[in-house]
């Protein structure tokens, strides 16, 4: 199973999926306007009212995929859960375990990889890109050296 979708990804650790909480971490990270697929939480339903197109679907009544008819597209759920099986399945075989101080930087290198996954030949180098500062050429120091025979 491998993740690489032409869809852009991006990912957060949250404190809580709570009604409260998922309005604000979607409008931090997702433009306005956009369709978000869900699946039956709660919380999500408050998404329409922020400005985005939202459908959902219902694993609770075993509908995995939903046809809408005014924005002509499917909605489901699949990419975000794979996405999110691939991750815990990488720390578990990879990591075993991760302290929770450093679970966002190991979920943001999977985001990475994740939107980057075309390019996995070039990955190592895209990581040390991402990783250093700019390459500056060093600038050329002159040093005035006193002639001893005059």
């Amino acid at each position: 199973m491998k993740l690489c979708e032409k869809d852009h990804v991006t990912s957060a650790v949250i404190p809580d999926v709570k009604k409260p909480t998922l309005p604000g971490v979607v409008n931090e990270r997702v433009e306005k306007g956009t369709i978000v697929s869900t699946d039956e939480l709660f919380g999500y339903n408050l998404l329409h009212d922020n400005g985005y197109w939202h459908g959902s679907v219902n694993h609770g009544d075993k509908e995995w995929t939903k046809y809408d008819t005014i924005e002509k597209v499917f909605h489901h759920a699949n990419n975000v859960e794979n996405f999110w099986k691939l991750f815990k399945a990488s720390v578990r075989s990879t990591h075993i375990d991760v302290p929770q101080q450093y679970v966002q930087r190991y979920l943001s290198e999977f985001t990475f990889r994740a939107n980057h996954c075309e390019k996995m030949n070039l990955m190592f180098d895209l990581l040390i890109e991402a990783a250093l500062p700019p390459f500056q050429e060093p600038q050329e120091t002159f040093f005035h050296q006193r002639n001893p025979h005059q």
